[in-house]
């Protein structure tokens, strides 16, 4: 099938969250100006370089993590595992300001090294980041898409020694969660290697 997402799919459920899938999840604890504390899964999130080593995460709207990194140019990116998939999809609910979703979903914050939001206790790993910019993308027609990207620098990096073998961050055995398409995840259970070619005449 072929279809223009301007005029509809006319499948039983839009496929383009399916098609660009597998996602990482940026599971983003801010902290506000007030002091305000914010925990909340982005599956539009991603690495974009290591020199610097910069992270993005997309907000379909002004929510309180896009506000809160605005104002404090703050915020930790949180691993979510498998075992921590439950407690992550707590912490997505439409909580009021000032409602701590580490409290609602029964996790612990524990103070960041470099930055003043707290990471996730339980997380296997967590960036701490310092905002570099916030854009809102525009579509073919020149309007405001409707969401805001938040960009941010690692500043710190934070790993459990449960998480490495050899040295190494095993992926496998954090079972990283991801995000598909409609309601579903999928967590880390297998990888595969492949090395890149070398050209030859």
């Amino acid at each position: 099938m072929f279809y223009e997402p301007s005029k509809g799919h006319g499948l039983p459920h839009d496929p383009f969250k399916a098609i660009v899938a597998p996602r990482p999840i940026g599971w983003i604890s801010s902290l506000g100006a007030d002091g305000s504390l914010n925990l909340a899964p982005y599956s539009f999130f991603n690495a974009l370089g290591t020199h610097p080593h910069l992270v993005m995460f997309s907000s379909e709207g002004q929510k309180d993590s896009v506000s809160f990194a605005g104002e404090t140019r703050e915020f930790v990116a949180n691993l979510v595992s498998r075992d921590l998939a439950e407690k992550m999809n707590a912490s997505a609910v439409d909580a009021p300001r000032g409602v701590s979703e580490f409290d609602y979903a029964g996790l612990t914050p524990v103070p960041s090294s470099l930055v003043a939001p707290p990471r996730v206790g339980e997380a296997l790993a967590a960036l701490e980041c310092k905002v570099t910019d916030i854009l809102e993308p525009k579509g073919l027609d020149g309007r405001p898409a409707g969401n805001v990207i938040v960009f941010g620098e690692v500043v710190g990096v934070h790993i459990d020694d449960a998480a490495l073998t050899d040295g190494l961050f095993d992926i496998v055995k954090a079972g990283t969660v991801a995000r598909l398409g409609y309601m579903d995840y999928t967590a880390v259970s297998e990888t595969f290697q492949m090395r890149r070619p070398r050209w030859q005449e």
